[in-house]
């Protein structure tokens, strides 16, 4: 004997018409006509026999049958769309370029492995560089998509996340806070920490030597997490030889920066479109993200 199968096209009305509220905007939603829509739904009803919902004036409530019903419809549209997407992937080829700072290399490995595994066709190339480099790199469409700080002179992109920065040390280490603050800085140019630090600094009335320059935190750790200078950083960047200083520390407050994805003016291609938003969707933070 044929074992009874559920038919995903009045499931997916069925859902619509919850959704929705009516069959007048269901039907809307569908692209079909509210006939159609009304008689799929009772179509559900005679194959299982029961009643699925009731008139009250103009508005249409489902019976607790109804109900029960919605949620396995749900569920087995969602295992449904899952499947489709998960086979539509795999068939997604092509090559992707994106740059990044490598101060935020850290925030992506499980969105690169994410992504190899959806899409194992798709040729991902990951380039380092400046925000601002890579911002115009980026414009002359020689990077699918970046993801920077965004600059005050490049305003662009879509912002992911905000993090507020701080300063921070060596986590064993108490370096001399007293004028002028020893600073290891980004090379000017390399990233917007170097600016918004000096200006706050300035704003507070407080006088800084610059210690060490890079264009990276790699290249700025050593001297910090030797007691020698203190750093600009935001708290994903933290590391376990850096902690970070608060109040009691008398340095000025640090405003918010932005991570802002950028993509190249070419309509973006079916790889670039799809990291894009699995990077949004993996780098949104609890309480800074939008």
């Amino acid at each position: 004997m044929r074992a009874p199968t559920f038919d995903l096209t009045l499931l997916r009305t069925l859902v619509t018409i919850a959704d929705t509220g009516s069959v007048t905007a269901a039907a809307k939603r569908l692209a079909y006509t509210q006939s159609t829509v009304s008689m799929q739904l009772q179509r559900l009803e005679m194959q299982l026999d029961v009643r699925l919902h009731e008139r009250a004036g103009r508005q249409l409530r489902f019976t607790p049958e109804g109900d029960r019903l919605l949620a396995h419809a749900r569920r087995l549209l969602a295992l449904n769309d899952d499947a489709w997407s998960d086979m539509q992937a795999r068939q997604i080829t092509g090559d992707l370029t994106l740059g990044i700072p490598e101060d935020y290399a850290s925030l992506l490995p499980s969105v690169f492995a994410y992504f190899h595994q959806l899409y194992p066709a798709v040729g991902l190339t990951v380039k380092c560089g400046t925000s601002a480099h890579l911002v115009e790199q980026v414009k002359a469409a020689e990077l699918d998509l970046a993801l920077v700080t965004r600059q005050r002179n490049s305003p662009g992109g879509d912002v992911i996340r905000r993090e507020p920065l701080i300063w921070a040390v060596g986590v064993n280490q108490q370096p001399s806070l007293s004028d002028p603050i020893p600073l290891a800085l980004y090379s000017p140019g390399a990233d917007v920490f170097r600016e918004v630090a000096e200006q706050a600094l300035q704003a507070a009335g407080r006088d800084w030597r610059v210690a060490y320059t890079s264009q990276s935190m790699a290249g700025l750790a050593p001297i910090v997490t030797a007691g020698l200078a203190v750093v600009v950083v935001t708290h994903s960047m933290l590391t376990p030889s850096l902690r970070p200083l608060d109040d009691s520390s008398g340095l000025p407050a640090l405003p918010v920066i932005e991570l802002a994805l950028h993509r190249a003016p070419h309509r973006p291609s079916e790889p670039a479109r799809r990291l894009g938003e699995l990077i949004r969707e993996q780098l949104a933070a609890p309480s800074e993200a939008l």
